[in-house]
């Protein structure tokens, strides 16, 4: 695998991505791939104690450091939490591998244990998370933030 890393690309290539679903992301809470597993895992960890339907505000009530996330308080934590991990693997792969795959993303999320409920079938439902050509990235913040039920497998 070839490297493609420069200091400082992961954030970059986080933070494009997650812009382009409309997703925040406060480079305090991602600004490395530890920062962001760590972020991502803490999010995770709130999603199965407090369940699948639990919003952000919700999640940033029950946990300490994710304040900066208060902002998108009405959408659905397992959709913030799938961008979120969809983003790092998105990173990792421009960053490391030059590109990322959905099997790549499965096995990260494995790997980094940031499985929430209905995982994989969020992945596969939304493919504009790591795939820069789909036609839907722009338009995923928008359906997060109107409709939590579409996501009702997450």
């Amino acid at each position: 695998m070839g490297q493609c890393y420069k200091s400082g690309d992961f954030y970059k290539y986080f933070k494009e991505n997650m812009d382009a679903l409309g997703m925040p992301a406060p480079d305090s809470l991602f600004n490395s791939f530890t920062a962001a597993v760590s972020t991502v895992s803490t999010i995770t960890s709130a999603l199965n104690t407090l369940g699948s339907g639990a919003t952000m505000a919700e999640i940033v009530g029950a946990t300490t450091g994710l304040e900066a996330l208060m902002v998108i308080g009405s959408i659905g934590a397992s959709i913030y939490a799938g961008a979120a991990a969809g983003s790092i693997a998105v990173a990792t792969g421009r960053s490391l591998g030059c590109g990322s795959r959905i099997a790549d993303m499965f096995a990260f999320t494995e790997e980094n244990n940031l499985q929430f409920p209905g995982w994989k079938s969020f992945y596969l439902h939304n493919p504009q998370i790591f795939d820069t050509r789909n036609p839907h990235r722009y338009s995923f913040a928008v359906m997060a933030k109107a409709s939590s039920a579409r996501f009702g497998y997450a």
